[in-house]
C-alpha cells in the first residue's frame, strides 16, 4: 500500500492515513456559529486521516472576517460538538485551528469599533479583510489603522488561546493548532518590520518569538502538549510582512524551540499556491534538523509529491486545501486514481449556502 494511504500514529492518536486536510477560511457562518452546512461539510470529508479546521477565532478582537465561527462564547461551543461528532462517527480525526488576526482586521469587527491589536501601530498595507461596507454588503475591505497591545494586553491574548483551547476540548475536538502563520498575529511580533517594541516581546529573536512559545507552553499546560499543534510560514509575505535580515536564523530558532517542546505537529504553510513566495530553496530540510517531530506541510501537492515527501522522510502527514473544496471523497479519489475535480473560485469564499460548499459530489466510478 502506499505510504500516502497508510496510518499513522500522531501524539497516540491513530490517523487511518497520512492525508491531512488544510485549514480554509469559507466564512460561510451567519452567526459566527457552526451550523447544519458546516456538520455535513466537514463530515463528507472526514476520510482525511486529519482534518484541520477552518481559522476560529479565539475572540471578537481576533476577528479579521465575518462569518468564521469562533470558539469565543457557549452557543459556538455548542455548534461545534455537532461538527465533532459527525467526524467522529465517519471515523475521523479533527484539530480546531484557533486564530487571532492581529492587524488584519477592521474596527467594523472589533468590539466597540475599536482599532484592532498587533505589536505596532503599523498598517498592513495593501491587506484586505472581509467587512460590511458603508453599503451594508459584506466584501473585501482594507485593514484598518492598528494599535500596539501593552504589555499586560499580551498575555490576555495568551489566556484568549487557553480558553479556547478548552472549549474545543469540551467541543469534542482531538486538539488544536495554533495559526502561527500567514501574516496574522504572531508573525506581526515575529518578524521586525512590523515590531518595533521595546518590551520583552520587541528587539532579539528571543523576544520576537517568545509570544508564539509562551502561548504554545500555556495552550499546551491547559490541555496536554500532545493536543497541539502550530502552523507557521516561515518567509512569508502575505499581508505585507516585508523580508528582514535574520529571517532564516529566526525561523531555526523557532523550529529549535519547538522541537523541545515535544508538541504534536508543526504545519508549514508553502504560500505559493496562495500567491506569494515559495520557501528559499534547502529551507525546509535546514528546519527539518532543528525539529524532528511529526512535520505536515501544505503548498500544492498532488498524489505524487506527496508520495515523494513521505519517501524521502522531508515530511510525515501532507496536508492538501483546496482539492478538498470540490473532492470530499479525495482520498479515495486519489488512492484509485479517479480524476480530481476543479473547484469554482466564486465559491471559495461568503454566505452562497450550499452551491460550492456542501454540493461537490462524490466520485461515482459506474458513471
Amino acid at each position: 500500500m502506499s505510504i500516502l494511504f497508510s496510518p499513522y500514529t500522531l501524539s497516540g492518536m491513530e490517523l487511518n492515513n497520512r492525508v491531512v486536510m488544510a485549514p480554509m477560511t469559507r466564512a460561510r457562518a451567519l452567526n459566527d456559529i457552526p451550523d447544519e452546512l458546516t456538520v455535513l461539510y466537514y463530515r463528507q470529508r472526514a476520510s482525511a486521516g486529519l482534518i484541520i479546521s477552518e481559522g476560529v477565532p479565539v475572540s471578537i478582537q481576533g476577528r479579521g472576517y465575518l462569518f468564521n465561527p469562533g470558539l469565543y462564547n457557549q452557543e459556538q461551543v455548542e455548534g461545534w460538538k455537532h461538527v465533532t461528532r459527525a467526524v467522529h462517527e465517519d471515523g475521523g480525526k479533527i484539530f480546531a485551528q484557533l486564530w487571532h488576526v492581529g492587524r488584519v482586521s477592521h474596527t467594523s469587527l472589533q468590539p466597540d469599533g475599536g482599532a484592532p491589536a498587533s505589536s505596532s501601530n503599523k498598517v498592513a498595507a495593501n491587506s484586505m479583510t472581509y467587512a460590511y461596507d458603508e453599503h451594508g454588503q459584506p466584501g473585501p475591505i482594507q485593514a484598518s489603522q492598528p494599535r500596539a497591545l501593552s504589555t499586560e494586553e499580551v498575555g490576555a491574548i495568551k489566556n484568549d488561546f487557553v480558553q479556547a483551547a478548552r472549549r474545543a476540548v469540551e467541543a469534542g475536538f482531538d486538539g488544536v493548532e495554533i495559526h502561527g502563520a500567514n501574516g496574522y498575529l504572531f508573525e506581526q511580533f515575529i518578524n521586525p518590520c512590523v515590531n518595533d517594541r521595546t518590551d520583552r516581546y520587541g528587539g532579539s529573536i528571543e523576544n520576537r518569538i517568545r509570544l508564539l512559545l509562551e502561548t504554545i507552553d500555556a495552550v499546551a499546560d491547559a490541555i496536554g502538549r500532545g493536543k497541539v499543534g502550530v502552523r507557521i510560514s516561515p518567509f512569508g509575505r502575505l499581508f505585507d510582512m516585508a523580508p528582514f535580515d535574520d529571517e532564516a536564523q529566526t525561523w531555526v530558532a523557532v523550529a529549535h524551540a519547538i522541537h523541545q517542546r515535544d508538541i504534536a505537529y508543526v504545519h508549514l504553510s508553502d504560500q505559493l499556491t496562495i500567491g506569494a513566495e515559495r520557501m528559499p530553496e534547502g529551507f525546509a530540510q535546514t528546519f527539518r534538523e532543528s525539529y524532528q517531530g511529526t512535520l505536515i506541510a501544505a503548498g500544492g501537492f498532488d498524489r505524487e509529491s506527496a508520495q515523494a515527501a513521505l519517501e524521502s522522510g522531508a515530511l510525515d502527514l501532507v496536508a492538501f486545501g483546496r482539492p478538498f473544496i470540490a473532492n470530499p471523497d479525495l482520498v479515495e479519489r486519489m488512492k484509485n486514481n479517479w480524476p480530481i475535480a476543479t473547484p469554482d473560485r466564486a465559491t471559495f469564499y461568503g454566505n452562497s449556502g450550499e452551491k460550492g460548499y456542501v454540493d461537490y459530489p462524490f466520485h461515482s466510478p459506474n458513471l
